[in-house]
C-alpha cells in the first residue's frame, strides 16, 4: 500500500522506533526527512530506505534548541515546499538521563529540567514551527510519541513520565486549536518495546518478566509502533484526532500482581501453569 504517496513526512530521532517509522512511512510512499542530532545514525536509516526504493534525507536537528528546529524546518521548506506528516519521536532517553531519573526525594532539578526541555518543550517547538508549513498545504497529521509510563504510576522515571504526560495534554490542545484548519494531532503511546537499546540495557531475565505480563505472546517491536504511526499519518485515520493510541501489548490493562500470585492461565478456564 502507498497510502502516503506524494506526501512529505518528518521523523525526529533515528534510533529504534524512529528508524522503524521512517522506513514504514517511506514504504507507504512518503518522502521522509529524518532529523537527529546524530546525523550519521540518521544517514544509516536513509540508506536502508533507499535500498528499498524509498526516498529519504537526513538533516541535523537538536530538539532542545529552538534555533536548530527553525533551521531544520526552513531546510524542509526549501527542499519540498510542503509538509504533510510530523512524527515527534526524539526524546532524552540516554543512560546519563534515565539512570538518574529515580525517586522524587532524590530527583536532581537538572534531570527534571532536561526531560521537560527536550521531551515536552522540544515537541511543542517542533509543532509550533511545522504547523505554518502544514497549513500552506491544507493541513496534515502530527503524531507525538508518548509512553505508557505517562498513563500509570511506577517506581522509576517520574521526570520522563511527567514530560510524556504533558505531551498527551499538548496533543489535545493542538488538535483543538488547529483541527478546523485541517490538522489532526494524535499520540502513539508505546509500552516497553524491544529496541536494540532496550536489549543492550535490560538483563534477559527482566525482559522475560516483562514479556510474561504482556497480554500478547511476545514483546513489541519498533515495527509495531511504526504501523500505528503510518495509520495515524494516513487518510485511513482522517476522522481520528486528539487521541492517545496505546500500543503496548495490553500490559497496562491488567494487574500484574495477581498474575504473579495466581500464575499464568491458558485459554482453558481454571488451567494453571506453574
Amino acid at each position: 500500500m502507498e497510502r502516503l504517496e506524494g506526501r512529505v513526512a518528518i521523523v525526529t530521532g533515528s534510533g529504534g522506533i524512529g528508524a522503524a517509522s521512517a522506513i514504514r512511512l517511506a514504504a507507504e510512499g512518503a518522502r521522509v526527512v529524518i532529523g537527529d542530532i546524530d546525523v550519521e545514525g540518521a544517514e544509516v536509516v536513509v540508506r536502508a530506505i533507499e535500498a528499498k526504493g524509498g526516498v529519504a534525507i537526513a538533516l541535523p536537528l537538536d530538539i532542545g534548541d529552538e534555533e536548530s528546529i527553525v533551521a531544520f524546518i526552513t531546510a524542509v521548506r526549501a527542499r519540498y515546499s510542503r509538509l504533510d506528516v510530523l512524527h515527534n519521536n526524539a526524546a532524552a532517553t540516554g543512560t546519563a538521563q534515565m539512570g538518574r531519573d529515580m525517586a522524587i526525594t532524590m530527583m536532581k532539578a537538572d534531570i527534571w529540567d532536561t526531560a521537560f526541555r527536550v521531551n515536552t518543550r522540544g515537541t511543542m517547538l517542533m509543532i509550533k514551527h511545522a504547523i505554518p508549513l502544514m497549513l500552506e498545504g491544507g493541513g496534515g497529521s502530527i503524531i507525538n510519541t508518548s509512553s505508557g509510563a505517562a498513563l500509570r504510576g511506577d517506581l522509576y522515571g517520574p521526570a520522563y513520565a511527567a514530560s510524556k504526560a504533558a505531551i498527551n495534554c499538548l496533543t489535545m490542545y493542538v488538535a483543538t486549536q488547529y483541527g478546523k484548519q485541517g490538522i489532526r494531532c494524535n499520540v502513539v503511546s508505546p509500552g516497553l518495546v524491544a529496541t536494540q537499546n532496550v536489549k543492550d540495557n535490560l538483563p534477559p531475565e527482566q525482559l522475560d518478566r516483562i514479556e510474561t505480563h504482556k497480554l500478547t505472546p511476545y514483546l513489541g517491536a519498533p515495527e509495531d509502533i511504526a504501523a500505528a504511526v503510518a495509520y495515524l499519518a494516513s487518510d485511513d485515520a482522517r476522522f481520528v484526532t486528539a487521541q492517545v493510541h496505546v500500543v503496548d501489548g495490553g500490559i497496562i490493562d491488567h494487574m500484574p500482581y495477581f498474575a504473579e500470585v495466581y500464575g499464568e492461565f491458558t485459554a482453558t478456564p481454571g488451567q494453571r501453569i506453574a
